[in-house]
């Protein structure tokens, strides 16, 4: 009788210790290296740049670390058994978003721009022909006599995104000549997303660099 006693109150001990070890909330004080870095904890913008973060009792939390220009960090705090316990101190170094360093920001992007010009149509649609293959290795469809080009999409992928680039050309007017041209550019906002998955893409204002000067190059050499 003795013996299970002692045994009982053992595991009563060993429960109870473990227990405490999680008992009562726990709070991490979180930094950012970038000071005006949103922090966004369960879905709800909390605060910019530093704060506690509050991790109540056999619970979790999930925070995201975001700024425009910065890799998106995510961060899961739990206070629970068999969990690591929570930090007291948390810091977060953003790294640079390679997407947004290999763009820029434009108006040009996903818009139709008309291109008046006074050369032959012959002419015109030859040098249109010329510039978007020194930019684009694989035309999808060219239709001189409807004045329509699209050039197939190119992809690149970034750490957490994925750009679809491709240029369209359609005629705007025979008298006088002119050609609607424009420039799409979309991201899905994550990794090697595959270029058929059209419902993962959005328009997106920022164009990749290299691609930059095609729809000045076309406007200059088709008014010259």
């Amino acid at each position: 009788m003795k013996i299970i006693t002692k045994g009982f109150l053992l595991f009563l001990i060993l429960v109870v210790t473990n227990t405490g070890a999680f008992a009562g909330k726990k709070i991490v004080k979180l930094g950012v290296s970038e000071p005006d870095a949103k922090i966004t904890i369960d879905g709800t913008l909390m605060g910019s740049g530093q704060m506690d973060v509050v991790v109540l009792s056999n619970a979790c939390v999930n925070i995201k670390v975001e700024k425009v220009g910065f890799l998106t960090e995510n961060i899961v705090f739990c206070n629970k058994p068999s969990f690591a316990p929570p930090p007291k101190t948390y810091y977060v170094e953003l790294k640079k978003d390679d997407a947004y360093d290999a763009t820029e920001a434009t108006d040009m992007s996903n818009i139709d721009i008309e291109i008046k010009t006074n050369k032959p149509e012959m002419e015109a649609w030859k040098l249109i022909s010329q510039i978007i293959t020194s930019y684009f290795d694989v035309i999808e469809v060219t239709d001189r006599e409807t004045g329509y080009l699209r050039t197939a999409w190119v992809v690149q992928t970034f750490e957490q995104n994925t750009v679809r680039t491709r240029i369209i050309v359609k005629l705007g007017s025979s008298d006088p000549l002119a050609y609607k041209v424009k420039l799409v550019s979309e991201q899905s906002g994550q990794p090697q997303t595959s270029v058929k998955s059209d419902e993962l893409f959005k328009e997106w204002d920022r164009i990749l660099r290299k691609y930059k000067e095609v729809v000045n190059e076309i406007q200059t050499r088709l008014t010259k």
